[in-house]
């Protein structure tokens, strides 16, 4: 069974989202626009036989 669960809007805190890049780890919120957008379009998969 998947159970949503809805905060009130005064009880949510926004996630800092950090993604590596060249080898170093950053916030995606510090990247230019043009990088940010780049980062809603990848595409995310799990590789067969690899770490879930």
């Amino acid at each position: 069974m998947n159970a949503t669960v809805q905060l009130p809007e005064d009880q949510r805190q926004r996630c800092e989202v950090w993604t590596r890049v060249m080898g170093y780890h950053r916030p995606v919120a510090a990247f230019n626009p043009g990088k940010q957008s780049e980062h809603r379009e990848r595409r995310h998969f799990n590789e067969p036989g690899g770490r879930n």
